[in-house]
């Protein structure tokens, strides 16, 4: 049984949709554009404009104002997001904090974009210092910038005000740049959490991706892109034989996965969802205390529900407990499903493999990890 879910699918496995199993006796397509009808009736169209409303509702964007669809994860959302921002400035250089997510870079080989990686702090946000000095070194050309709100190793959650602030004083007006934001998993938290930054179109940016199969937890990889409708006529084409505009990725789209995330927000309601955000939240606290208490290394970004520690040195054990890692690192991504007695099993667990990994290695301290996590959350011998 997975007790911790990795990175790339730091999943939500608390959910039932028993109720909705006769739809898959249906073949359900959502070709074209949701807004417009297809040539193709068995959809579920009007179901997913029901979930881009609730989405442009949460991200404070008005009916009328805004256009998205449901794609098949997070990086369909970027691979359009960025997309979107190319096609307002062709010539534009794509910025992005060399703790992205993949998708990002294959966004930029795909579609032939000069990628400048921007250097992170230790907590693995956008290091805007480092951004304003390549601004200034790009200054001829657009900026196309990619923030992450929750990056994938460390859950870091770039600030959108502080790098606008970075934009109009390297002299980028609001009409040179464009900015897309990827919140897989921390887009569909932060906003039940009242001193989260607010990730909203009121201010300057141009698109947002969630997964719907994170924290959500839908059965099968999904995710949502909205996105400010001005932006969509430059990659809209009408085509005759769906009777309908291609301006998706994909073309065909799943059409299960609107009824599915449609069900999975009716059924929870704000304040259910709000309540399972603060879950995570206090568990993920739990994990990092646990870790802290038996001496190993382990840091929390604020908001986040992402622990990072020590990487275990048996790789049989992390992919036991299905541990993302990375160099001198590990994650672990604490869900709903997540309950005490898992988290503490897996820290008793690794406590005891602990001993025969530096008894083996003739190790008698565990590894510094300040320059990964931190002089404050490191717990080898100089720092602990």
């Amino acid at each position: 049984m997975v007790i911790i879910s990795d990175d790339c699918y730091p999943t939500n496995q608390d959910f039932d949709y028993d109720a909705l199993a006769p739809l898959l006796h249906f073949h359900l397509n959502n070709v074209g554009d949701p807004f417009t009808e297809s040539s193709f009736s068995l959809n579920s169209s009007k179901f997913e404009v029901c979930v881009l409303d609730w989405f442009a509702n949460l991200w404070e964007i008005d009916k009328g104002e805004y256009w998205g669809y449901v794609t098949t994860g997070g990086t369909e959302g970027n691979l359009h997001g960025i997309l979107t921002g190319r096609e307002q400035f062709p010539d534009g250089i794509l910025y992005t904090s060399q703790d992205s997510h993949y998708s990002i870079f294959k966004a930029a080989r795909m579609y032939r974009m000069q990628c400048v990686t921007v250097g992170t702090l230790v907590s693995g946000e956008i290091d805007c210092v480092d951004l304003k000095a390549l601004l200034l070194a790009h200054k001829d050309k657009p900026a196309i910038i990619n923030l992450n709100i929750g990056t994938t190793m460390k859950g870091a959650i770039d600030d959108i005000d502080l790098v606008v602030q970075t934009l109009e004083g390297s002299g980028f007006s609001c009409d040179q740049f464009y900015i897309h934001c990827d919140g897989a998993l921390f887009g569909m938290m932060m906003p039940f959490l009242i001193q989260a930054p607010k990730v909203t179109f009121k201010k300057p940016i141009g698109s947002i991706t969630i997964s719907g199969h994170k924290f959500l937890g839908c059965p099968f990889p999904c995710g949502v892109l909205i996105t400010r409708l001005e932006y969509i006529n430059t990659l809209a084409k009408n085509v005759e034989y769906i009777a309908s505009r291609d301006v998706t990725i994909t073309g065909s789209r799943r059409g299960h996965a609107p009824i599915f995330l449609w069900y999975a927000l009716k059924e929870r309601g704000s304040v259910g969802l709000q309540n399972e955000v603060q879950k995570c939240i206090i568990s993920a606290r739990y994990l990092q205390h646990r870790l802290r208490e038996a001496k190993i290394g382990a840091m929390l970004n604020e908001f986040s529900n992402t622990v990072v520690f020590e990487r275990p040195q048996d790789d049989d054990f992390a992919r036991k407990w299905s541990l993302a890692c990375k160099k001198n690192i590990a994650h672990g991504v604490v869900m709903q499903h997540v309950t005490v007695e898992m988290l503490d099993s897996f820290v008793n667990e690794f406590i005891q493999e602990r001993q025969i990994w530096f008894q083996d290695d003739g190790k008698r301290n565990p590894l510094c990890l300040a320059n990964d996590i931190g002089v404050g959350n490191c717990a080898c011998i100089l720092h602990e």
